[in-house]
């Protein structure tokens, strides 16, 4: 189950409005993986009272629907008309004060998005790799001069070779300048998928066992 939750982040006037979901049997005294999604352009909004946007597809989608994971999903709003990679000083002092507040695992903080979410994913991950274990971005585009930032953390990213919004080959060049540099990235191309291929990704088993295997070293 999501609940909204809100954080205002020190000095810069930022408000994230995220929804969390806790793992069952929650224990504060444990220690937890940490996902953090980050949605498409479709589901920004003010924090607030538009907060239920972001649980319209992915992780947060499933779990307002009940479904329990073995790690804390946190998933930040974004404003209307803006871009994740705008944020990425504030969401990293973000990260900070849930690492502070949150019983999780350094080791295996997770982060995914879709669309504007999974460019955000490749921005954040390029800017921050050594925060995190693996990356998922979906559907996303990302700097192709910025793979070398991402050699030493593992990507699996997805696209639909029929997406009209962000073609398909945005992902693949990423993924393919990463694994040509010596990195670590997968790649899965849904045939016939259009740009909404997450139903594909966020409802797999192996994406996410896949996922909770990595540890940051």
């Amino acid at each position: 189950m999501n609940t909204h939750e809100s954080y205002v982040v020190p000095g810069t006037g930022m408000f994230w409005g995220y929804l969390q979901a806790l793992p069952k049997d929650y224990d504060p005294n444990g220690s937890y993986p940490l996902v953090i999604f980050l949605h498409g352009t479709g589901e920004c909004g003010n924090g607030t009272t538009e907060l239920d946007r972001v649980a319209i597809h992915g992780y947060p989608m499933h779990a307002s629907q009940g479904r329990e994971y073995p790690f804390i999903l946190i998933s930040p709003q974004l404003p209307e008309g803006k871009y994740w990679g705008a944020y990425i000083e504030s969401l990293n002092l973000f990260l900070d004060h849930l690492i502070a507040t949150l019983p999780v695992d350094e080791k295996r903080i997770y982060l995914t998005g879709l669309s504007n979410g999974g460019t955000g994913t490749y921005l954040w991950g390029q800017a921050n790799a050594d925060r995190f274990a693996a990356l998922l971005p979906v559907c996303g585009a990302g700097i192709a001069w910025g793979v070398r930032e991402m050699l030493n953390i593992p990507v699996w990213g997805f696209h639909g070779d029929c997406d009209e919004a962000i073609h398909y080959t945005e992902t693949v060049r990423m993924i393919e300048g990463i694994n040509t540099m010596g990195g670590n990235a997968k790649l899965t191309i849904y045939p016939g998928a259009g740009h909404g291929c997450w139903i594909y990704v966020y409802d797999d088993p192996e994406v996410m066992a896949w996922m909770l295997e990595q540890k940051r070293n």
